[in-house]
């Protein structure tokens, strides 16, 4: 697994933040990908597709958005929206000096994508949306909001992997217990008392909670529109996924009939992109990008 630096920068209204920077590993320059994570996610869950774009011949950055993984928590659960993340994402590829990159974003980085094409298009060459989009159903959104932000301190490493197994089950039938313990190392830290907490502030999750997120809006169809009609776009979506489910696929589809589409088998929301179908894919799509 390739090694990474880890940085650290401040949003423009002062917040500490937090990306890993993972090299490439030779050939001729290509433009860098930029990998954002799902809403309790961090930038950990990248840490194997990360080496594997690496591998290509691509500079990753990989961001932990503001309120999760090492990533600083917000006073103002207000700023928990998918406008400021983008912000923060465009201080960060100015502070390195990144002009345009390949977004790959992933639920909620996808939202974060879709906004960045709205406001700052010039900074994306293409982007690879993990089982997001502008309309999703009311199902998969209900189910997060259901465990979003809503989880007491564990006593245990294995308490904290059958706690991701029970809510993530059914989006990864196939999962073996091994995978629920390399994901809970991602998703939990200890805490001064020695009990482990999930690594985000419960507050990212108002939103779902308060019904403040809608399954889709005019503004959400046409940054999407923007994005797939203006730039190199594919859609990974998990066969089982309960948020993007086949109606939501097909609008986006009809929407934007030049995007790129891979459906990832028993697997739903999201796809880790490490699948043999979904990688493939994205390799594919990369090697169609400078």
């Amino acid at each position: 697994m390739s090694t990474f630096t880890a940085i650290s920068y401040q949003s423009t209204d002062g917040l500490a933040l937090y990306a890993r920077d993972y090299p490439s590993e030779g050939g001729p320059a290509r433009l860098p990908v930029v990998c954002l994570h799902g809403l309790t996610r961090n930038s950990g869950d990248f840490d194997e597709l990360a080496p594997e774009i690496a591998r290509l011949g691509r500079r990753v950055i990989a961001p932990d958005v503001r309120g999760r993984g090492h990533s600083a928590r917000d006073p103002h659960p207000a700023n928990y929206n998918p406008v400021v993340y983008a912000g923060d994402v465009v201080k960060l590829l100015h502070d390195l000096g990144i002009a345009r990159a390949v977004f790959v974003g992933t639920s909620m980085g996808g939202l974060i994508t879709m906004t960045l094409a709205v406001r700052n298009l010039d900074l994306i060459a293409g982007a690879v949306l993990n089982d997001v989009g502008p309309v999703l159903s009311l199902k998969g959104l209900g189910r997060i909001a259901g465990y979003a932000g809503r989880c007491n301190t564990l006593a245990s490493w294995d308490d904290a992997a059958a706690y991701l197994k029970d809510i993530n089950a059914c989006a990864f039938p196939d999962a073996p217990d091994e995978e629920w313990g390399k994901w809970a190392r991602r998703a939990f830290e200890e805490d001064e008392a020695g009990k482990l907490a999930l690594r985000y502030d419960p507050n990212i999750a108002v939103a779902m909670q308060t019904g403040t997120l809608r399954p889709t809006s005019l503004a959400a169809r046409l940054a999407f529109k923007r994005l797939a009609h203006k730039r190199p776009t594919l859609l990974v979506r998990g066969a089982l996924s309960d948020l993007v489910e086949p109606d939501q696929a097909a609008w986006m589809r009809r929407a934007a009939p030049a995007m790129a589409y891979t459906e990832v088998p028993n697997v739903g929301h999201a796809p880790m992109l490490t699948e043999p179908e979904a990688l493939a894919s994205i390799r594919q799509f990369l090697d169609r990008l400078p």
